[in-house]
């Protein structure tokens, strides 16, 4: 379908479900290629904003592929998610210890004749805020690619969004009756009410509800947005005369809540009802400013000796107190460290008392827009010796948008439209730890309340000392040993990932399934960096034949070869003696000129024609490995031009002998042609066989058979050059000087 056709569609719908009261708005990002899924890097992200008072969202997913015969029928997955990236698992490996995962909501889109594929997904009454979308193909298969070797297909994918917004939504004022019509079922009626802060308790109710034709209604009431992969509306229908209510605790603070009510009756009598909605206030109690900034001083210079230290529980000693609090606000201050990276420190000290009456509150700010990218840590740690009733136990709660404020009596993580995480602490038990991967971005609630088993009655006077550590943090323990943190971006937005390595896998590198052992990982590292010592012989040859230039840049390639990949590996067995990309661009090199000037020498060109190739043609390649080190033409282009030499030198050599060059059949049986079909089979292994499970064995064989053939490949040495006789070069009374010229000796 068209862009201009489905927008068009898309008019004709929001006319004929809204007239004139009722905004259409587009959005769109460019389109990103997609890759196969090793990693969430491998992901292609898109970020979009709901505005409020959204009624309608429409996304436009168009995936196509490139008309290469390399391109086949592909399946890609899309996730979505509100608040903040999707969290995916299409490898199924194993999240970290107590991180708390709930699946994704994901669709596929199938490519196969057809080159382009149009998806809609329609939302009604979305929340407003950031959209996440994660597309990407397929698990990945593992095999190394040489760059220019081959042409992967091109496959795209691009999401745009349609909303429709409410430009005039009615306001439903607390304890005041708002008499509303419902024109027809086609056409719903929408309201919003806005919660504000330290809100326990809404009551909605539907009352006075008359069809035109003076009969009984039957309407469905939904309150609340929808929120992916999870969505709490709360669903009510309403029949006859009798009032409708219902009850909704922990509602978000300060934002509004949208409800929408349909009429379920015939498609031509409209109704009229009324709505009510009151509030249950709730009053919060905290320690006094003056404790608060006194804490904050302290923590920051230090406490003296003598000084007075605030108790964190003065302010609730008194048990009828605390009864005329419904919660115990803990002040907490957000300290940003870098990107992705908050910690969160308490200002009466690390410590909390927790309470049975009332439930102690810390508010842990995420609501930046920048801090759904990361993982959210929360650490708790129960002080036995504080717990005075050994059999209680400490309830948590860990929430987005509104706290829960009834631990003691539903024991429930849950608040009005979202599902919290709980925590629980005894004796038994001192200690318990959250991970929320990818936390949404809103206002995050930590509640905390002591529970008796016998009843409230035994915990009026008890107390315990909870000790609070939370951070947001890029990756939980930095991906570990076998993984690296890398930070992600999509135009401003910016999210983190774990890559891992040796056989490790998972969200945080924690997935030991296919982990390589200690004892593989060195026998890979002793594998890639000894068989760079096949070079020896190559260079005993050079050194034997009088090449010494040869052999000079052969020990070079030796030795950066044997150091980078001794840097290069993804276990513990590793060394670097300098910068991982140095070592890598030497290794390049090396290996590239390598092959330039054993092609050269094999040329048999005048010796300053080929110094002046030599100097020429690793400048060169300097710039191209400079420019782009993985391209194939890096390697292939100063090999073809060194052959053309080398093809050109040997025909002319040839005519002006008038035979074949080289003449001696040995030298083509014994050195040339085993020399060549080593290299053939080395570059076919590098090019076609490696992947990443076989790379250390694969990539050995290359060493060997590169450094082989080059022992093979190289020419004799000149006829007039003698080999070496170290016992002739030593000064012992006299010396034997040689002159080349007339041949003759002369002993001084």
């Amino acid at each position: 379908m068209s862009r201009s056709r489905m927008r068009s569609s898309l008019d004709e719908q929001i006319q004929a479900v809204a007239g004139s009261l009722f905004v259409s708005e587009y959005f769109s990002q460019s389109a990103q290629r997609l890759s196969f899924y090793s990693w969430y890097g491998n992901a292609k992200v898109f970020h979009f904003h709901v505005p409020e008072d959204t009624v309608l969202l429409r996304w436009l997913l168009q995936a196509s592929r490139g008309k290469e015969p390399e391109c086949t029928s592909m399946e890609v997955t899309v996730h979505f998610r509100y608040g903040a990236p999707p969290v995916i698992n299409p490898l199924g490996t194993h999240f970290p210890a107590n991180a708390t995962v709930r699946p994704s909501y994901n669709i596929s889109i199938t490519l196969s004749s057809a080159v382009q594929n149009t998806t809609f997904v329609n939302i009604t009454t979305p929340a407003a805020g950031d959209w996440f979308i994660a597309a990407h193909l397929p698990e990945a298969a593992g095999r190394i690619e040489v760059k220019g070797f081959s042409t992967p297909c091109t496959y795209m994918f691009q999401a745009d969004m349609f909303v429709l917004r409410l430009t005039d939504m009615p306001v439903l004022e607390p304890g005041v009756a708002m008499p509303q019509t419902i024109v027809s079922p086609a056409k719903p009626l929408h309201v919003k009410v806005f919660v504000p802060k330290y809100t326990a308790r809404m009551w909605f109710e539907l009352r006075s509800c008359m069809t035109s034709e003076r009969r009984a209604c039957t309407v469905r009431v939904v309150l609340g947005s929808i929120t992916l992969p999870q969505s709490f509306q709360r669903i009510i229908t309403c029949t006859g005369n009798v009032n409708c209510s219902v009850s909704l605790d922990s509602l978000p603070w300060e934002k509004w809540v949208q409800i929408m009510v349909e009429s379920l009756g015939t498609a031509n009598a409209s109704v009229s009802l009324e709505m009510l909605a009151s509030f249950t206030d709730c009053r919060p109690g905290s320690t006094s400013s003056f404790l608060n900034f006194s804490s904050l001083n302290q923590s920051q210079a230090g406490s003296g000796p003598g000084s007075p230290t605030p108790s964190t529980g003065m302010a609730l000693r008194n048990t009828s107190d605390q009864r005329s609090f419904c919660l115990q606000n803990q002040p907490v201050v957000r300290e940003d460290l870098d990107v992705v990276s908050v910690r969160y420190r308490l200002l009466n000290g690390p410590s909390v008392a927790v309470y049975s009456i009332s439930p102690t509150l810390l508010l842990l700010n995420l609501n930046s827009g920048m801090d759904s990218g990361g993982s959210l840590v929360v650490n708790l740690l129960l002080n036995k010796t504080s717990l005075s009733q050994a059999n209680a136990t400490v309830v948590a709660c860990v929430s987005a948008a509104s706290p829960v404020l009834s631990l003691n009596t539903t024991q429930n993580c849950s608040t009005a439209f979202f599902q919290g995480y709980p925590l629980s602490l005894s004796t038994s038990s001192a200690e318990a730890m959250l991970i929320v991967l990818y936390p949404q971005t809103d206002d995050w609630f930590l509640s905390l309340q002591l529970i008796c088993p016998k009843g409230q009655s035994e915990c009026n006077t008890a107390e315990a000392k909870v000790t609070v550590i939370a951070y947001l943090t890029p990756c939980f323990n930095d991906c570990g040993p076998y993984g690296q943190c890398s930070l992600l971006r999509r135009h401003g937005y910016l999210y983190a990932g774990c890559s891992c390595k040796a056989g490790w896998s998972g969200w945080s590198c924690t997935d030991d399934t296919k982990a390589q052992s200690v004892g593989a990982q060195n026998l890979a590292t002793l594998l890639l960096t000894l068989s760079n010592l096949m070079f020896l012989p190559a260079i005993a040859v050079a050194v034997y034949r009088y090449y010494l230039v040869e052999a000079s840049v052969y020990t070079y390639t030796m030795f950066f070869s044997t150091f980078y990949h001794a840097c290069d590996q993804p276990g513990i067995a590793v060394m670097c003696i300098m910068d991982y990309d140095t070592l890598q661009y030497c290794d390049f090199l090396g290996s590239v000129v390598s092959i330039w000037v054993t092609i050269l020498c094999m040329s048999r060109v005048k010796k300053i024609l080929k110094y002046v190739l030599f100097v020429l043609g690793s400048l060169l390649i300097a710039m191209s490995l400079q420019l782009d080190r993985r391209g194939v033409w890096n390697m292939m282009g100063p090999c073809l031009f060194a052959l053309i030499i080398m093809i050109s030198a040997w025909v002319y050599h040839g005519v002006k002998r008038r035979h074949c060059y080289p003449s001696s059949w040995k030298r083509w049986v014994f050195y040339l042609l085993p020399g060549i079909t080593l290299a053939f089979i080395a570059i076919s292994v590098y090019a076609f066989m490696e992947t990443n499970e076989n790379y250390y064995y694969t990539h050995s064989i290359w060493h060997v058979l590169v450094a082989g053939s080059v022992a093979f490949l190289l020419p004799p040495r000149d006829k007039h050059k003698k080999p070496w006789a170290w016992s002739q070069k030593l000064t012992c009374r006299y010396q034997i000087c040689q002159n080349d010229r007339e041949e003759l000796y002369a002993v001084t």
